[in-house]
């Protein structure tokens, strides 16, 4: 069983960048599609990006396409959110997910299976 942990959260102003970090222990980390969802207050778990195992599939969600960048390193058990051009509307808790189900739509956050604490991210002037 994979443990997740995020990091690289913080508070910016619209138009900066950020890059978050998910450290993965246990489980075989190549084993796992990985994905980034995001949830504001009072507002449902949204999807973000997705990755397939080998890094060579992504996805995106509408709100975030060609402003951030999912990445992931086997080697480093670790995968990675790049966040440029942030927008106040970016504000929220962002989580870590491990699907075992495999690669396809993945969108729904019932296809993850495990999941980090997550890690908060503010965009304000």
């Amino acid at each position: 069983q994979v443990q997740l942990v995020e990091s690289g959260g913080g508070s910016v102003q619209p138009g900066d960048s950020l890059r978050l970090s998910c450290a993965a222990s246990g489980g075989t980390f190549v084993g796992y599609v990985m994905g980034w969802f995001r949830q504001a207050p009072g507002k449902e778990r949204e999807f973000v990006a997705t990755i397939s195992w080998g890094g060579g599939g992504t996805n995106y969600g509408d709100s975030v396409k060609g402003r951030f960048t999912i990445s992931r390193d086997n080697a480093k058990k670790t995968m990675y959110l790049q966040m440029d051009s942030l927008k106040s509307e970016d504000t929220a808790v962002y989580y870590c997910a491990a699907s075992t189900t495999g690669w396809g739509d993945k969108s729904r956050w019932d296809d993850y299976q495990y999941w980090g604490q997550g890690t908060q991210v503010t965009v304000s002037s």
